[in-house]
């Protein structure tokens, strides 16, 4: 049963006068890590003066304080015998303090709480690489000795572990109250290509490289786990630790830990019955988080354009348009209004008096075109006249359909004997629409993990692959493929 009981050592970082007791901590840390273990209160004291809220601290108050971080084990008091010189020395007791391992892992837990949004995650593709590579030396590792695969193991765990933390720490941002309410501002628009780049970059290689990974694992678990795993535990049993040595037997303990890491690691790249792998869940999570900022960035442009409206504008330059003198005018005001950059051409279908390319269109006698109005509540006048009758054509294009799917299917069935189309076995040069339902089939099973899937007809199959190639032999050239197998159910 674990350790569950209230943890004395955190006690300084929520009492009344926690600002006090936080800086000697954070004083005896620092110095813990310049090596120096072991501080008198006069050194304390020191420290803390330079510090100009500490101006009226006094030496009491720091006994106090320090008194009070013993009782609750942060520090460690050590009676130092050689400024011992005289009777009364002695009954002060004069200590040097070190801090307990507790509170050392406290200390540097609070600083790294406190550069928590300063450190930034991010969507590194490098970790699948050095997984895949990690992944496909595990081959090696079965005659490897013991140091060689422990320190295999740990890059292949410390690799993971720094994957899934950064993608965890980038992702979380998305979805906190002050990362919407950034989504939603205008300045966000600015930025929002950046985001969907690198967004979309880091999709693009999970993808491909999760594929890889999963395939790679499903070939390598039973040399990992048979052999592999058990040099893992047998190297960090041999690994002495002087507090865990006491405890007795720690075999059970390491191989749960070991397995466990191994199972998260499966997890994240492999399906399980009824449950979507971790790769899957993070493209799902990254693709909704990409269509958000899409979906927010429109919403914006929308908003900021609404209420805006041009029509009176227009209607003062098509009142300067008609003062226009000359046709030399007509152009400078065009040019004004709309842009040279922003000169649309229009190809119509009306008869033109002379064909000659070298006649402007202006010199072009004008032609009247009827335009619709784009607003919702225009609607066209319906023709009452009534409709004819197609029922017959839609019937014999039904019929021609279900003809040529009856064709198509036949056609197919030929090649299955046995419930089975060995690609191999085909001798007779196929069609390219026969040729195109098989690819469709393989590659309908190849994208999921039972490799399995169902055809046009309802049949359900299985696809197997055996070892080397084929040649299918078609109307158009031969195709070398995979020497695949697909069985019916």
């Amino acid at each position: 049963m674990p350790r569950l009981e209230a943890i004395n050592e955190t006690s300084y970082l929520s009492v009344p006068n926690a600002g006090t007791y936080r800086k000697i901590m954070r004083l005896f840390y620092r110095e813990y890590e310049k090596m120096h273990f072991q501080l008198y209160k006069e050194d304390v004291y020191a420290l803390l003066k330079e510090d100009d809220g500490f101006a009226d601290y006094t030496l009491n108050q720091l006994e106090s304080d320090l008194d009070a971080l013993v009782k609750w084990k942060n520090l460690t008091p050590i009676q130092d015998p050689g400024k011992v010189y005289t009777i009364a020395d002695y009954k002060n007791k004069q200590y040097r303090y070190t801090m307990s391992e507790y509170a050392v892992e406290i200390e540097r837990l609070t600083i790294r709480l406190e550069n928590l949004f300063v450190e930034s995650a991010s969507l590194s593709a490098n970790f699948f690489v050095r997984l895949e590579k990690s992944l496909e030396e595990a081959e090696t590792m079965q005659d490897a000795g013991l140091r060689e695969v422990n320190e295999w193991w740990n890059l292949l765990q410390e690799d993971f572990k720094r994957l899934n933390q950064n993608y965890q720490d980038y992702l979380r941002d998305f979805y906190s109250g002050k990362a919407e309410r950034l989504m939603k501002s205008v300045e966000f628009v600015l930025h929002k290509d950046k985001f969907i780049t690198y967004l979309t970059d880091f999709v693009q290689e999970l993808q491909h490289r999760s594929k890889r990974i999963e395939q790679l694992l499903i070939r390598q678990i039973p040399l990992i786990e048979d052999i592999v795993l058990e040099k893992v535990i047998q190297s960090e049993r041999d690994i002495p630790h002087a507090f865990l040595e006491l405890q007795g037997n720690l075999e059970p303990s390491i191989r749960e830990n070991v397995m466990g890491k191994w199972e998260s690691l499966k997890r994240w790249f492999i399906d399980t019955p009824g449950k979507d792998c971790e790769s899957r869940k993070v493209l799902k999570i990254t693709n909704d988080i990409i269509r958000s900022i899409i979906q927010n960035a429109a919403l914006i442009v929308q908003l900021q354009n609404w209420g805006i409206s041009r029509k009176d504008d227009y209607q003062k330059f098509l009142e300067v348009f008609l003062k226009c003198e000359s046709m030399e005018d007509a152009h400078r005001l065009s040019a004004h209004v709309f842009g040279i950059q922003r000169i649309q051409h229009f190809k119509t279908n009306s008869p033109r008096e002379e064909d000659g390319i070298n006649r402007s269109v202006y010199e072009e006698e004008a032609v009247e075109f009827y335009i619709k109005p784009h607003n919702r509540t225009y609607h066209e006048k319906k023709d009452k006249r009534g409709f004819s009758d197609k029922s017959l054509e839609k019937m014999l294009l039904r019929e021609e359909y279900l003809q040529s799917v009856k064709k198509q299917k036949d056609i197919i069935m030929r090649y299955v004997k046995d419930k089975r189309i060995v690609f191999s076995e085909i001798e007779e040069p196929i069609s390219e629409t026969t040729r195109n339902v098989f690819l469709q089939w393989i590659a309908m099973a190849n994208m999921n993990s039972q490799r399995s899937g169902q055809t046009e007809f309802g049949q359900e199959y299985r696809l197997i692959q055996q070892e080397g190639t084929c040649v299918l032999k078609c109307e158009d050239g031969d195709l070398t493929m995979p020497a695949y197998i697909v069985e019916f159910k």
